[in-house]
């Protein structure tokens, strides 16, 4: 890695996070060639359809650290089954 490289990355770590992600996701996009001109109004449709599902209580929403926890106790169980 060149110095000038080394000195922007160090440059951009000592950026805030919201500025690292907002970065990150520019960085991204610019290795994606091969972009969906739909896709982010397929995915505005999505959000709207789950926020309605959410407000309408059709769906049972749980804390996200509950969720993690029960899918680390799945991932366990499957480790210790597969040895």
């Amino acid at each position: 890695m060149s110095t000038v490289l080394s000195q922007i990355a160090d440059d951009i770590l000592d950026l805030p996070p919201s500025d690292r992600a907002f970065l990150a996701h520019r960085l991204i996009q610019s290795l994606d060639d091969q972009t969906d001109p739909d896709a982010e109004a397929l995915w505005m449709e999505e959000i709207g359809r789950r926020s309605s599902e959410i407000k309408e209580n059709r769906v049972d929403c749980r804390p996200i650290d509950d969720v993690i926890s029960n899918i680390r106790r799945k991932l366990d169980s499957a480790r210790s089954q597969s040895s």
